[in-house]
């Protein structure tokens, strides 16, 4: 699977979705229970802002947050995916998130950055998207992430925005906000191994199991 967009012979896989969607305490499940057979891939966002980087609401300074965290974000799954060939790349948020922020919209976005939409869903596998607790009325719980700033209802507008962002990936997962935090947790792990399945399937019937059946086929959950 060596090619353009210079990825390894394993997977990658983003876990992104709305503020308090579980996408982090999920990405923490997964790599007890999956051990060396993963790598996260840390939040650019994060890194960034809590390293200092400027946050701000005006529209240059949104613009110039935004070409920061895409090339950050790039740049970070490249150096895990060297530094771990034989491991499979769990992305807490992966570059087409950056659409949902920024001021000009999502075209302009991708526009800005020299890319496309498409080219950037060929950088990964898969996409699980977790929906925001605030879809349910329910206040945004970061587990203490200082950069989390949202209130229900502007966690609830960038849920719809980032799902809007990813939702034609061909391999598009929705893990829906449940009143049980345990059960969301259980249909996410479940969400992976079966994606991986399917992914693996693909790979051995095709010759490269990359999104040729536009994850359709096997017996996991059904793509959105």
């Amino acid at each position: 699977m060596n090619g353009k967009n210079g990825k390894n012979g394993k997977r990658r896989i983003v876990l992104t979705g709305g503020p308090g969607g579980g996408k982090t305490t999920a990405a923490d499940l997964f790599r007890r229970e999956m051990g060396d057979h993963i790598i996260i891939v840390p939040e650019a966002a994060t890194l960034l802002f809590s390293g200092g980087f400027p946050r701000s609401d005006e529209p240059h300074a949104m613009r110039a947050a935004q070409r920061a965290m895409f090339h950050v974000q790039r740049n970070l799954e490249d150096v895990q995916s060297a530094r771990f060939p034989e491991r499979i790349l769990l992305c807490d948020r992966g570059t087409v998130d950056g659409a949902a922020y920024w001021p000009d919209g999502g075209e302009d976005f991708f526009s800005a950055l020299g890319t496309t939409r498409e080219a950037e869903y060929t950088r990964y596998d898969a996409v699980l998207f977790f929906e925001s607790a605030a879809v349910g009325g329910l206040e945004v719980v970061e587990g203490g992430n200082p950069v989390r700033t949202e209130s229900i209802s502007s966690a609830a507008a960038l849920d719809a925005q980032l799902r809007e962002c990813w939702a034609d990936h061909p391999n598009f997962v929705l893990i829906p906000h449940e009143a049980s935090f345990f059960h969301k947790m259980t249909r996410a792990l479940q969400s992976l191994q079966d994606i991986l399945v399917r992914l693996e399937q693909q790979r051995n019937g095709n010759g490269n199991g990359h999104h040729d059946d536009g994850g359709s086929s096997g017996g996991g959950p059904t793509p959105v």
